[in-house]
């Protein structure tokens, strides 16, 4: 640095640009700045100077990221799926959902996510098999949901995990994160412990801020809306009265 240079500490104590002796005393003049030494002079800021932000910090989160979404649902899928592409991923979809029952109940819902992947222009990856005698082994001796629920959650992201590792993605997430009725929370801690296990990192948002305008955007293009979460035990607590009814979807 030559003589006539001064170093400029910022407020919080981080090093600045150096600048002109005479701009320096300027600055000491007009209170703007007090001297932290003589000889050689620093001073230090009394402001807070906003620095421009790098590229890095400028590009979006999922810029030049390939993302695995778990999709457990259409009407899940609508809102995630924006939010992603807005925030620069590369998506892809996912469908792995052993849980829901009967058959019938888990064609339609795939052919609900078919659907929409085909409008949206959505790549998706299925995953060849219902697995659900999987599912209820599982789950057995463990009915209650605050049991069967984690053990659901585990079983969709893992596997969707094992997916991204082996495809190269870089991230996966799941659309379970919209529903005010899963324990976000849970979800979120489980594919993180899940992804550092598999080596792909698990990508965690709020997607319920988006719960409203996905079921509008459901509606809007006229995805199959189920009464019941997927397993048989929710479907019996739905219609039991065991749980809130409610006149639309569950997720």
């Amino acid at each position: 640095m030559g003589e006539d240079t001064v170093t400029v500490l910022g407020a919080d104590g981080h090093t600045l640009s150096p600048t002109a002796r005479k701009k320096a005393e300027k600055l000491l003049a007009q209170g703007q700045a007090r001297r932290v030494s003589q000889e050689p002079l620093v001073i230090q800021l009394t402001y807070t100077v906003a620095l421009p932000r790098t590229p890095e910090a400028l590009a979006a989160p999922g810029h030049g990221r390939r993302i695995l979404l778990h999709i457990c649902c259409g009407p899940c899928a609508t809102y995630p799926i924006e939010r992603l592409r807005a925030e620069e991923f590369q998506t892809t979809g996912f469908w792995y959902n052993p849980n829901v029952q009967p058959s019938q109940e888990h064609e339609r819902r795939r052919q609900s996510v078919e659907q929409y992947a085909r409008v949206t222009g959505l790549s998706m990856i299925w995953h060849p098999e219902y697995e659900l005698m999987a599912f209820l082994r599982g789950v057995v001796h463990h009915e209650a949901p605050a049991e069967r629920c984690l053990i659901c959650y585990r079983m969709r992201l893992e596997r969707t995990a094992e997916v991204a590792a082996r495809e190269g993605f870089d991230a996966f997430t799941t659309t379970l994160l919209i529903s005010p009725h899963q324990d976000q929370q849970a979800i979120r801690s489980m594919g993180e412990t899940i992804g550092e296990a598999k080596r792909v990192g698990f990508y965690f948002e709020n997607f319920r801020r988006g719960w409203s305008q996905g079921r509008q955007m459901a509606r809007a293009h006229g995805l199959y809306r189920q009464q019941y979460c997927g397993c048989v035990f929710s479907e019996w607590e739905r219609y039991q009265g065991m749980s809130p009814r409610r006149d639309e979807e569950t997720h």
